[in-house]
């Protein structure tokens, strides 16, 4: 089956389905897929199964799918369609409650680099990778992937996305509620904290501000009370960022600088970090270019710091999707730089390298 008889069947497929002819359409792809040497329609084409099976509740057969849809975009050598594959791989495994999978798999979406489907697609990886933090729950880390998709469907006029977003963050409320109901009869003060906290960062989300601030004041009074200071300045940085939604910058930068104050008692680099670059973003819109380049260059001191870069080559880790090792002595590289450097001790402390571990 050529090019062109592939696409007229996949069409015919898509119109059955949409008529309710499900089993019809089914029948008519698998067709395709047995008789097409078209690579691409052939990667189309299990896209559409995926996508059936998925509103079918057939996850396994979703699954089955989605691991040959990986086989076929890396013949074709394309990132945009390893992109897309990675993402119903990772969608599969979510359906399956295979939650740490489903953020692998989200984790190296977003590490593809320069795909043109990459602002099409990012808020639904996004997404996913907060309903499998959501499924593990990871409230916080949960609440930062539905921002992160609720910004990709508002800049991107998607009101699909906006609704399962809305429908997750449904989810993600209920959890919190029902967290909080098991901590007040516990008196267990330190989850007390982080579900007031995590409801606090929810209301801010949504644009109810009036909601978001006693709920954060509230948190701030358990966290203080329990000395937990990372907590509050997880806190701090919530009403900051509400401070920057109502406009109020000077406001903000008073939040920030108690925060950085206590993240820097802690010793937090993450925490410092949000806090540099939510400070960078203040005052390049406040046109401050001198206090600007102080954040800027403690974002980088920041990350020197905290290690966040391979040793050998100088490039930040993370930043593109690299096989790493790990040595014995905890120093981590880039595996292929390990590798062209050819020594057997660790370039940093010039320890044995035996026995390394793969990141």
């Amino acid at each position: 089956m050529g090019q062109d008889q592939t696409k007229q069947q996949i069409e015919k497929g898509l119109q059955l389905y949409q008529s309710n002819q499900t089993e019809k359409a089914l029948q008519v792809w698998i067709k395709v897929l047995e008789k097409s040497s078209d690579l691409v329609g052939r990667f189309r084409v299990l896209g559409c199964l995926v996508t059936a099976h998925s509103e079918m509740g057939r996850y396994k057969e979703m699954l089955k799918f989605a691991v040959v849809q990986i086989d076929t975009a890396r013949e074709l050598e394309d990132a945009n369609f390893l992109l897309e594959s990675y993402l119903n791989l990772a969608r599969s495994n979510e359906k399956l409650c295979e939650f740490h999978k489903t953020i692998s798999y989200c984790k190296t979406c977003l590490g593809l680099p320069g795909t043109r489907a990459g602002a099409q697609l990012g808020g639904q990886v996004s997404l996913s990778m907060g309903n499998a933090f959501l499924g593990l729950s990871l409230f916080q880390k949960a609440l930062e992937s539905f921002e992160k998709a609720l910004r990709y469907a508002h800049n991107n006029d998607d009101t699909m996305l906006e609704c399962r977003v809305c429908c997750s963050l449904g989810s993600f409320y209920a959890q919190v509620k029902e967290s909080m109901k098991i901590a007040l009869q516990h008196g267990d003060r330190p989850l007390q904290a982080l579900c007031l906290l995590c409801f606090a960062d929810i209301h801010r989300s949504r644009g109810d501000l009036e909601t978001a601030f006693p709920r954060y004041d509230s948190a701030m009074s358990i966290m203080t009370e329990i000395g937990n200071r990372l907590g509050q300045v997880q806190v701090l940085l919530g009403v900051a960022k509400c401070w920057v939604a109502r406009k109020a910058l000077d406001k903000a930068l008073d939040a920030i600088e108690r925060a950085q104050d206590l993240a820097e008692e802690v010793g937090n680099k993450l925490s410092q970090l949000k806090l540099h670059c939510l400070s960078e973003s203040i005052y390049r819109s406040k046109g401050l270019q001198r206090e600007l380049r102080a954040h800027v260059v403690r974002f980088h001191e920041c990350v020197e710091e905290s290690e966040l870069y391979c040793g050998l080559c100088g490039e930040s880790i993370g930043e593109r999707n690299s096989r790493l090792q790990a040595l014995p002595c905890s120093h981590i590289f880039h595996l292929r730089c390990l590798q062209n450097n050819g020594t057997r001790s660790c370039p940093n402390c010039r320890r044995s390298s035996m026995k390394p571990g793969f990141v």
